[in-house]
Parts: C-alpha cells; sequence; structure tokens
C-alpha cells in the first residue's frame, strides 16, 4: 500500500495535518509554456495586442494565482509566500511557430512545500497569455507544465528533474 496522505481512516480526502512539521525554508520551481503563430509573437513583441502588455499581465496574474492556490486547489495548505519571481523566454519552433517558456520560483518558510503554487503560477501565467491573444488565433498549445525543482524540508526529499533541458 502507498503512503497516500491525503485520506482519512474512512478512506475520505482531507488536509493533511502539518502542524508538527518544523518550518524551514522552502523553495519550488516549475516550467510551463505556450506556443503561438509569428503573428502572435511579434504583437507581443511590439506591445500591439489590444488588451495592452501580454508579458506584464501574465506576470501579474501568475504571482496572484501563486498566492490564491489554496482557494482553488482543495488540499493545499493557506501559505505566506515570502516571494514569487515570473519570467520569460522565447524559443523559435519549425513551422513559423514561437514557444514562450513560462519560469515561476516560489518561497516561503514554513512547514509545507510551495510546489503547488509554482505550478499554478505558471499555468495561469499561460492562461493569460492565451486569453490575451486569442483574438488573433485560438490554435495556440499550452503545455507541457511541471516541476523542475523543490528543496526545503526536514525530510531531505529534494527534487532535481533531469529529463528536460532547462
Amino acid at each position: 500500500m502507498s503512503n497516500l496522505t491525503h485520506f482519512n481512516e474512512e478512506g475520505r480526502a482531507k488536509m493533511v495535518d502539518v502542524s508538527d512539521k518544523p518550518e524551514t525554508v522552502r523553495i519550488a520551481k516549475a516550467q510551463s509554456s505556450i506556443e503561438v503563430n509569428e503573428l502572435i509573437y511579434e504583437h507581443i513583441q511590439s506591445n500591439q495586442i489590444k488588451k495592452g502588455d501580454v508579458l506584464a499581465v501574465a506576470q501579474v496574474a501568475g504571482i496572484m494565482a501563486a498566492k490564491k492556490t489554496w482557494d482553488i486547489i482543495p488540499m493545499c495548505h493557506p501559505i505566506p509566500l515570502k516571494g514569487i519571481d515570473i519570467s520569460f523566454n522565447w524559443k523559435e519552433q519549425p513551422h513559423n511557430k514561437w514557444k514562450l517558456e513560462i519560469f515561476a520560483t516560489v518561497k516561503t518558510i514554513g512547514n509545507t512545500g510551495v510546489e503547488m503554487e509554482a505550478l499554478t503560477a505558471v499555468s495561469t501565467a499561460a492562461l493569460t497569455v492565451y486569453d490575451m491573444c486569442k483574438a488573433i488565433d485560438k490554435g495556440m498549445i499550452i503545455g507541457p507544465t511541471f516541476l523542475l525543482e523543490k528543496s526545503g524540508g526536514t525530510k531531505g526529499k529534494d527534487f532535481k528533474r533531469n529529463d528536460v533541458e532547462i
């Protein structure tokens, strides 16, 4: 049997009690992406999207989403986040496409990790880019979205993804 901690004795969902865990510095980094056509890329780069500065809005949306993760993911704890950084990197793709890579680093000092906050941040930033550009083309592709690394905690279970180019 696996060590699933989000179930009570009746086999029903519960939020894990972390009150006995010591506070430590915890950091998580996540990545997502959105592939857009060349016209969208050019419009974003020249700030010609009618809804505004796409990357600035996506950055703020990602930060706001990280802060509200506990509101939308049922078993997440409300965490006092100490830092959130969202960054972007463009990569040219074949067939006149561009991939916008989205990175989030989230930090806290607490008794539970911030992986979900980092993943929520990059997901929301990608969705925001889609929302702001969908009038030009609805064929954008979001993802993959994944955890790059996490550190902190008391069990020494740091994680660093080795199967993707960063």
